[in-house]
């Protein structure tokens, strides 16, 4: 999963108390685990929606500080899966927490504590006997008493964790949470240079934020339908990236909505999705979008694995 330590020029020796490890941030989709990890990293790494299981694959974030290195380890959200991705999914974030040295559990404060919380913090027990942190996210959106019922309940299920009531939206005590994370990691060195952020690819990033701005542009009418795939990533000139892309969907209908009344949508999608290219990639983007149909593609383990999941684990 990582880099060999020993092979790393890291520049000025380390302080001896420092800390490094790996958080698996795991919880149920839409609880906030992306926002939180793009706030952390001051970056933005991970796509953001508001439609729940936005995010597919694991995502490795690098944080380096000068007392730690903490890899942050973004998963799928936990749900009830129905498809071959859905079950994809569901693996990927359960395989990320047996290998970390501490487990970030993410809950909605502003929402029950359902039996989908209880099985996923039991779940998280059952596997790893490192320290679970339970950060108690969106806690801008409730009320003082409905964060200590909340409190209370994750005591009964998970009395040994750490409990710290937060806000990614708004960056509340997420100070407070990222030093208790630090406290808790092992000592160690880095497992990776001081300014790497991730291992994934930058064809991997673009084609995230081109699936990002289909999924807010178009959240009711093609929800988890789409997957891009990145065909081209060509530096033409120092000041100039081509990137040609292929989305697809399971449906005609769907491919219709996507390409709108004379290639609008289509054409605002690429309008949403080159600025943050262009930053992603410090250069000016000439981006060409394709559209085509692959019927019933997240039920198809061929079809997915064209697509590159399972590659990524």
């Amino acid at each position: 999963m990582s880099a060999n330590a020993d092979d790393l020029d890291l520049g000025a020796p380390l302080p001896t108390d420092h800390r490094s490890g790996y958080v698996a941030v795991v919880g149920k989709p839409n609880v906030g685990k992306s926002t939180l990890m793009n706030l952390l990293l001051g970056e933005k790494l991970a796509i953001v929606s508001p439609k729940p299981q936005t995010t597919r694959d694991r995502q490795l974030g690098i944080l380096t500080r000068p007392d730690s290195q903490i890899v942050f380890v973004d998963t799928p959200g936990i749900h009830e899966a129905h498809s071959k991705l859905g079950r994809h999914m569901v693996e990927v974030a359960t395989e990320s927490i047996p290998n970390a040295d501490l487990v970030l559990l993410l809950i909605d404060v502003s929402q029950p504590f359902d039996d989908a919380d209880r099985a996923i913090a039991e779940m998280i027990i059952q596997k790893v006997d490192v320290p679970l942190v339970v950060a108690l996210n969106k806690r801008d959106l409730a009320t003082n008493e409905l964060v200590q019922s909340r409190t209370e309940e994750l005591k009964s299920v998970a009395p040994g964790a750490e409990l710290v009531a937060i806000s990614a939206a708004t960056g509340d005590q997420v100070d407070a949470l990222l030093a208790r994370l630090i406290a808790l990691l092992p000592p160690g060195p880095r497992f990776y240079p001081e300014d790497q952020l991730t291992e994934t690819h930058l064809r991997d990033n673009a084609a995230e934020i081109i699936r990002e701005k289909i999924l807010i542009l178009l959240a009711d009418e093609i929800p988890h339908s789409v997957a891009v795939m990145v065909d081209e990533f060509k530096e033409r000139s120092e000041t100039m990236t081509y990137i040609a892309a292929t989305i697809y969907v399971e449906k005609d209908s769907q491919k219709g909505i996507l390409i709108g009344k004379k290639g609008a949508m289509l054409k605002r999608i690429g309008e949403k999705a080159r600025p943050d290219l262009e930053q992603l990639l410090g250069t000016s983007v000439y981006l060409e979008l394709w559209i085509k149909v692959m019927k019933n593609w997240r039920r198809d383990e061929r079809a997915l694995r064209r697509l590159g999941y399972y590659r990524k684990q």
